[in-house]
């Protein structure tokens, strides 16, 4: 079998939806499925850092990623994405279809410009596709105008949490399946032991509630005398926000953007990780990802969150309560047995619910279906 993986948002910056697909088609290839992921490209340069404000990642993407073209910066659902929006990319999208000559296409985000509607209306074959927003859009009225139809292509509907689902259900009717995202799940972890410090995961973008972790961070560095470390927001952008705020700096390490090794070492050694979102996520792939590093969560009261942070695996607070959110902190981290046994179950979900190689034994058998079904 030979699976066309379709993202379209550009390798060169990380997001959820990227990482998903890079993570997807590792776990199928070692279940024996070829894959090419066919995404977007923006190679370092002048150009590039014109285009766009944050780094991207350096070097040539790995084998298996066919790149169709550049990304513009699109704001849409409390998110800036990176989407393929050239105008060569359905010719490239039309050549790299003829040549790779794909058993079935996976399509994510298929309303998303323009390479997932693209592939919808140009492959003659087998879909199946991946819905992983949730909640309000501003610009998805346009797309279901635009394109909308070319939904009807769509052979497997698979939606990454109940959220999506429902959101991809009130625009788009039919039948979906649930298949979560899936984590990759470092050897070995140890739930206690952990440096004096929490973790942040996440772009500076309004729904990521940054701002409420800052004003809530005076209080958490008075009760417990940890360290923050802030990964993914970039620090000169950081820093003009705490000045905003009128918040010290102290206490606060800002890492920006880190690559996938540094990114778990700096999970596993966390006490906890802190999620103050406030609203428009679908799932929170980065709660997983600290599950799968034996790491608790204190979280948002957030759909996207509450149904991923299970009793016993971390605490949810409401969103936007500084007050409560450190209250939250300071409490879970002051039993450090309670603490300890918090990540070792987190660690226990992520391995039974949502490692890579059940999440990818649930997309082959549903590509298994749907090619037996047109056979």
């Amino acid at each position: 079998m030979k699976v066309g993986i379709v993202v379209p948002y550009s390798w060169s910056y990380r997001g959820g939806v990227v990482e998903h697909a890079e993570a997807q088609a590792r776990a199928l290839r070692g279940l024996g499925i070829e894959t090419r992921t066919l995404i977007g490209l923006d190679p370092p340069g002048p150009l590039s850092k014109l285009l766009h404000p944050r780094s991207g990642r350096a070097g040539p993407p790995p084998d298996g990623v066919v790149a169709l073209g550049r990304s513009a910066i699109v704001p849409g659902n409390g998110s800036l994405s990176n989407l393929v929006l050239g105008l060569g990319t359905p010719l490239r999208l039309m050549r790299a279809l003829a040549r790779e000559r794909f058993d079935l296409l996976h399509v994510h985000e298929p309303l998303a410009p323009a390479l997932a509607p693209a592939a919808l209306a140009l492959y003659d074959g087998p879909e199946v596709a991946t819905f992983h927003a949730a909640g309000v859009s501003a610009w998805r009225p346009l797309a279901l105008a635009l394109w909308g139809f070319l939904l009807d292509r769509i052979d497997v509907r698979l939606a990454v949490s109940g959220p999506a689902l429902e959101t991809a259900r009130d625009y788009s009717p039919g039948t979906y399946e649930l298949v979560p995202n899936g984590v990759e799940l470092p050897d070995t972890v140890n739930p206690g032991g952990r440096h004096g410090h929490v973790v942040f995961v996440g772009r500076h973008e309004r729904r990521k509630g940054l701002p409420v972790l800052l004003r809530a961070w005076p209080e958490i560095r008075r009760r417990t005398g940890l360290r923050l470390r802030l990964i993914g927001a970039d620090p000169p952008v950081v820093r003009l926000l705490l000045a905003r705020l009128r918040v010290p700096e102290d206490g606060i390490d800002l890492l920006g953007v880190v690559d996938d090794e540094r990114l778990d070492a700096e999970l596993a050694g966390a006490r906890l990780l802190v999620a103050p979102s406030l609203g428009n996520e679908s799932f929170g792939m980065v709660l997983t990802r600290a599950f799968a590093c034996a790491t608790p969560v204190v979280a948002s009261d957030i759909d996207g969150y509450r149904t991923v942070v299970e009793p016993g695996t971390g605490v949810l607070v409401p969103p936007g309560d500084e007050a409560a959110l450190a209250e939250t902190v300071a409490r879970v981290v002051a039993d450090e047995s309670a603490r300890a046994a918090l990540g070792a179950a987190a660690r226990t979900l992520a391995a039974e619910r949502y490692a890579w190689p059940h999440v990818a034994a649930e997309l082959a058998r549903r590509y298994e279906c749907v090619l037996g079904a047109v056979a």
